[in-house]
């Protein structure tokens, strides 16, 4: 028998999703940092197996809105939470879900898991969980695959939405743009991260070589200085580390630039949300 259907991935902030998404397809398809809100858009990981094709839903973390930015990280959460077959709900297994969780949880109306995640860690609090995982040493990942597939659409024959060679339904862009913010996460100061997106504005490929230009926008001057760093060096990590990335992905040499650009309060703009593909 053939399995197939869409599984979105929710919970909090730093829940373990990304990650989960990441090592159940074996590729990169959503970014990680150890800071809250990474996952801005709903983002797809496929896994293709001889008996299955599962479309995973990344979500951004379920938290309250703030800006138009946080609106429509929410609105993402609720439209994967309509249109999908199964609604994973991950639990980091270090802290307990509060009352405000567990009726998040109890009123998800479709078909669910409640997933523990981050088993590998100590100080494991006890909750009512269907699976626990750790998606950093593997374990129970395959328990939690065969779990899912038992609660998907079953056909005779292998039923595909997506080709059988496609992990993703991101473009290169996106992956790229999303490697750059993803640097910015991990190499800048708290308060930075947040107010930081990233525009590709020119991609062009070549047989050899590809050219990459991006901007990162910033909402403060004060913030454009410490992206750039001293001496530019904390620009030049964040691009070395982003080339890196996108040479592995494009299999051939990248010339990539970076730009830092303001654009003050721009998370509640929505043209520029709509510019930046948010």
């Amino acid at each position: 028998m053939f399995y197939s259907g869409y599984v979105a991935l929710v919970g909090k902030p730093n829940a373990g999703k990304s990650s989960l998404i990441n090592a159940l397809v074996g590729e990169k398809v959503s970014i990680i940092s150890k800071k809250p809100q990474t996952t801005r858009d709903n983002i797809i990981g496929i896994v293709n197996k001889e008996d299955c094709q599962i479309i995973f839903v990344d979500t951004p973390g379920v938290h309250h809105s703030r800006n138009s930015l946080d609106k429509f990280m929410m609105k993402n959460v609720r439209s994967a939470l309509a249109g999908v077959d199964l609604v994973v709900y991950l639990i980091d297994g270090t802290i307990a879900p509060d009352e405000e969780e567990v009726s998040y949880i109890d009123h998800i109306k479709s078909p669910k898991l409640v997933v523990m995640t981050k088993s590998d860690l100590p100080n494991q609090k006890d909750f009512a969980y269907d699976c626990k995982i750790s998606s950093k040493t593997g374990e129970n990942l395959d328990v939690l695959l065969n779990m899912i597939k038992e609660r998907l659409n079953c056909f005779e024959n292998p039923y595909y939405i997506f080709s059988p060679d496609e992990y993703t339904d991101k473009s290169i862009k996106y992956l790229i743009a999303e490697e750059v913010r993803e640097n910015c996460l991990n190499n800048l100061e708290r308060e930075v991260p947040h107010g930081i997106a990233v525009e590709v504005i020119r991609f062009f490929e070549e047989d050899e070589i590809a050219y990459i230009d991006c901007d990162i926008v910033c909402e403060q001057e004060t913030h454009k200085g410490i992206i750039i760093g001293k001496g530019g060096q904390g620009l030049k990590k964040i691009g070395t580390n982003t080339r890196k990335f996108a040479e592995d992905l494009l299999g051939k040499k990248v010339m990539l630039k970076l730009f830092v650009k303001v654009e003050k309060d721009w998370r509640n703009k929505p043209q520029k949300l709509k510019n930046l593909g948010y």
